[in-house]
């Protein structure tokens, strides 16, 4: 198989960042955007009944400017994502933002006038098609309409959060650039930003490097501590006095109703998984022994680990694909020929090139019916299963794209479920395929890590939000305060099993500032935890399973989480049964590797 290493954008718009027919498109989009505000606007729902047909148009008109900004969106992002000196494509990205934006007060108004129509109307109009099959998701925004204030104070915080919430977010941003932190090599002393440091300390085989950049990290993210101190805690402080003005009396409900899930599933995920850390501790022990160590600091729990001679395996793109679409295949044919598509018709940009921006995503094409992924292909294992965790979320999109735009919004705890499935079955793959003992260490060392992070440093961060919310409620926390709270959150979530730690982590880690939700944490190991799962079920039920399996893919934003499993699954998520089994899984794969090691240390 040959295939080219750039995606073809032209398909989408021609002209790249300076394309006439994408410019065009923006304006019918900012044009139906006031349509559509007028629309909703005038809309009266008791003179609409019995049919509905105005409210029927407006969802139609609404799903098309979604759908739009999501195509120009994914284009032009792109375009920056693959050449961060395209300033053209920034400023249509911003271009894009700002005519996006005029949706929010467009949603707001469409949830308020759901909420005036009378309960026994609302049961008949749901019940009836159009609106049948998006009866969830529009009741979901009937009831987040219950919780609004009025129009004229809900534009009021949406005007004020320009400057509060996003200010803030963009200072973070701001105060991240002026990062510098020293590094030595060969008796010279540069300085790194922030993101060149995180990935010399993430990336770096050496573990003095490692130990001495840490050091340096730390104190870098430490000088600077009191400026991120206000800037998180005026964060929190504006979305604590929100929540206050709507009623909202606990930060926990928002990102768990965000996620359609209980608190008594997140609590029992939490339970489950601290149960089992003693096992991951002992692999965490045995990787600090195969460096030489007594325990590992916080930088080596990712660091790779090689035993003996081994040389990494590399893989030529058009390997990874073969391997990749093969292995899909095993499961489903549908996710064989999804990928073979991506590949065929240039859904993704892969080559190894300056210019590039960091990391991975795979980003929609609602009106072109395709994907468009990213990432920097440099022929390691690791690229292979990012190629493949990207394919997932293609083929999450593609089994959805006949469903209504209401349908399609899935949230963050199941937006990993077909990408971490789809990872796993190629992971697997290169673990069995492995040419030698060394090989198969790496590899497994590899895996296990990334577990380690899910079931470990993510719990630390949600320990850590919960701890720093309940005490913003009652103050300004300062960056001493903010620093003992982390510490102590890793020192719980990694049962005290590591050298050193990251107490100023809550400056340098970008979650804790991203404005649109908070506890952008507990979200990543849920869904890692709910692949496995579905992928244990998987291994035991084979092929058979992909039909299932595509369902349950199909329904993730049209019912809560708890429902979603128990209709696909036949589990109770608030019962640590399942979550077990999902965690069996990585429990398998330290007896395998404390098994091949145990004659290495």
């Amino acid at each position: 198989m040959t295939a080219s290493q750039n995606w073809n954008m032209d398909s989408v718009f021609e002209g790249g960042s300076h394309s006439e027919t994408l410019q065009k498109r923006i304006k019918e989009l900012d044009a139906l955007i006031q349509e559509t505000l007028t629309q909703i606007s005038e809309w009266e729902p008791s003179e609409d009944q019995p049919k509905y047909s105005q409210l029927a148009s407006f969802l139609e008109k609404r799903e098309t400017i979604g759908n739009g900004l999501s195509e120009a969106g994914t284009f032009a992002r792109g375009l920056f994502s693959a050449n961060t000196k395209d300033l053209q494509a920034a400023k249509v990205v911003n271009q894009l933002s700002t005519v996006g934006s005029q949706m929010s007060e467009v949603e707001t108004l469409f949830m308020k006038k759901l909420k005036d129509i009378p309960r026994d109307e609302w049961q008949t109009l749901i019940s009836k098609e159009p609106f049948k099959q998006s009866a969830f998701p529009l009741e979901e925004k009937r009831e987040k309409g219950q919780k609004l204030l009025s129009e004229k104070e809900e534009k009021i915080i949406q005007k004020l959060s320009l400057d509060g919430l996003n200010g803030f977010g963009n200072m973070y941003q701001t105060i991240v650039n002026s990062v510098n932190v020293p590094f030595e090599e060969d008796g010279k002393i540069t300085y790194l930003s922030a993101g060149q440091a995180a990935n010399k300390l993430t990336g770096s085989e050496d573990p003095a490097v490692r130990a001495r950049l840490l050091k340096d990290w730390e104190n870098a993210w430490k000088e600077k501590a009191p400026l991120f101190s206000d800037t998180l805690n005026h964060l929190a402080g504006f979305r604590l006095q929100t929540y206050d003005l709507r009623g909202e009396k606990d930060f926990l409900n928002p990102p768990l109703e965000y996620n359609r899930m209980k608190e008594d599933t997140l609590n029992m995920m939490w339970d489950t998984i601290t149960e089992n850390k003693p096992k991951v501790v002992e692999f965490l022990n045995r990787k600090a022994a195969l460096m030489g160590k007594d325990k590992l600091n916080w930088a080596d729990v990712t660091a790779p680990v090689s035993v003996g001679d081994y040389e990494p395996k590399t893989y030529s793109f058009e390997d990874a694909q073969d391997f990749v679409t093969t292995h899909f295949g095993t499961f489903s044919q549908e996710m064989q020929d999804m990928a073979q598509r991506a590949f065929n018709e240039g859904w993704v940009e892969a080559e190894d090139k300056e210019g590039k921006r960091p990391g991975a995503y795979c980003s929609n094409l609602p009106e072109s019916k395709q994907s468009r992924i990213f990432m920097t292909f440099s022929g390691s294992a690791n690229n292979v299963s990012t190629l493949a965790h990207e394919l997932g979320h293609a083929y999450h999109s593609h089994v959805m794209r006949d469903l209504p735009a209401l349908n399609r919004s899935y949230a963050m705890n199941v937006a990993e479920t077909a990408s971490t499935f789809a990872e796993m079955l190629i992971s697997d793959a290169t673990v069995e395929a492995a040419a030698s003992d060394e090989e198969k260490i790496a590899l497994l060392d590899s895996k296990i890590s990334r577990a380690a992070i899910m079931f470990m440093n993510i719990h630390s961060r949600f320990l850590f939000e919960k701890r720093f919310y309940e005490a913003r409620q009652n103050g300004l926390v300062n960056e001493e305060e903010l620093s003992t709270i982390m510490e102590e959150a890793q020192k719980e979530a990694f049962l005290d099993s590591l050298e050193t730690y990251h107490p100023t982590f809550w400056a340098s880690k970008l979650h804790f500032y991203i404005t649109g939700i908070s506890f952008y944490n507990f979200p990543y190991t849920f869904g890692f935890l709910f692949s496995l799962g579905i992928y244990s079920k998987a291994k035991r039920e084979g092929q058979s399973f992909s039909e299932d399996y595509r369902s349950l893919l199909r329904d993730t934003a049209s019912m809560t989480t708890e429902e979603l499993a128990e209709k696909h699954l036949a589990v109770d998520l608030t019962q640590p049964d399942f979550w077990q089994s999902a965690i069996d899984e990585i429990l398998a794969d330290i007896d395998d590797y404390l098994a091949l090691t145990a004659d290495r240390v």
